[in-house]
């Protein structure tokens, strides 16, 4: 077979597999930007070996097992991603002086459409979305990496321990202790949530949209009767976490550029399993460019969780534009 066939049955047989590797590896990393490039290295490294595949094992564990050692590797003398309120401060102040770290390798959102979660079979679709929500990916963080890839692979993908232990190149029983320290820990860090309908109920439905409307119409009362007492509020790449209604209606009114209906504007997406949006800010010249990206986490019919994520490079990767057009 010709170099150039080979390539192309390499990729009309390895591209199927190319979404359920990425949310693979945003797992593991954390980074839908560092789970991209690794997707892309896991596929070069197979192509470049794929004339030496000889099948005793499926295409899809090979792959797995060339990005598993792409992750193990990448993950090596990192430190783990965290959220502002996983760096052990006590919520903060809303007025006062915002502080970042830049040098902080933050959590990352992932559009639920890049990792398959928009588009599972309805038999799946609430497994899928639990196993990438925002909780649980900065739960993971905590776990040893091989810890993490085995949690995974077991609680997540379904694979059998033997399958599990042939991958990592180990035993069967060293696997399963793996499992059960990695279900211990992540008990603790992340418990298990609150039962998930899908579709969202019209009550949550309609719930979301006073959400927009707060912040569209700078109405801070409503905006303060959507969240639940104890709702978190964060941002990274700022530092502070924001505790209660009262301290992020504060928190908007003393930090926000916007001061008028009219400032803001929310565009819908989906981010890890739930909703989102893109939020963009009217400037000096009457354009809204993109501001900030919110994940929001829903309790009931209320919201008691909003990592607000600055980093504007996530708008592209949510198919959302820079700049909005004007409004009609």
């Amino acid at each position: 077979m010709t170099e150039s066939a080979v390539g192309e049955d390499f990729q009309t047989l390895a591209e199927p597999f190319r979404r359920e590797l990425l949310a693979y590896c945003y797992r593991m990393l954390g980074s839908v930007h560092d789970a991209e490039d690794l997707v892309q290295e896991t596929y070069l490294r197979a192509w470049r070996a794929y004339d030496r595949f000889e099948g005793r094992a499926s295409l899809r564990t090979w792959l797995y097992r060339i990005a598993t050692n792409a992750c193990l590797t990448a993950l090596e003398g990192r430190g783990r991603r965290p959220l502002p309120s996983g760096l052990g401060t006590p919520s903060a102040d809303p007025v006062a002086e915002l502080a970042t770290a830049e040098n902080v390798p933050w959590i990352e959102p992932v559009p639920d459409v890049v990792v398959g979660a928009g588009l599972a079979d309805p038999a799946t679709i609430v497994t899928s979305r639990e196993s990438i929500r925002l909780a649980l990916i900065t739960a993971l963080q905590h776990l040893p990496s091989r810890q993490r890839a085995v949690l995974i692979m077991r609680d997540v993908l379904a694979w059998k321990a033997a399958e599990v232990a042939e991958l990592l190149g180990t035993t069967t029983v060293a696997v399963n202790s793996m499992l059960q320290r990695a279900r211990a820990q992540l008990e603790q860090l992340a418990p298990a949530e609150d039962e998930v309908t899908e579709p969202a109920s019209a009550a949550q439905r309609e719930m979301l949209d006073r959400y927009v409307a707060a912040f569209e119409n700078y109405d801070t009362g409503a905006l303060v009767r959507l969240f639940t007492a104890d709702a978190v509020w964060e941002m990274p790449p700022f530092t502070g976490w924001y505790q209660g209604p009262e301290n992020i209606v504060t928190l908007t009114k003393t930090h926000c550029p916007a001061r008028g209906p009219g400032d803001m504007r929310l565009v819908p997406a989906r981010a890890n399993g739930g909703p989102a949006f893109g939020l963009y800010m009217r400037g000096e010249d009457g354009v809204h460019r993109a501001f900030q990206l919110h994940v929001v986490h829903v309790k009931g019919v209320a919201i008691d969780h909003v990592v607000s994520f600055f980093d504007l490079s996530l708008f592209g990767i949510f198919g959302l534009p820079d700049v909005l057009p004007a409004a009609s």
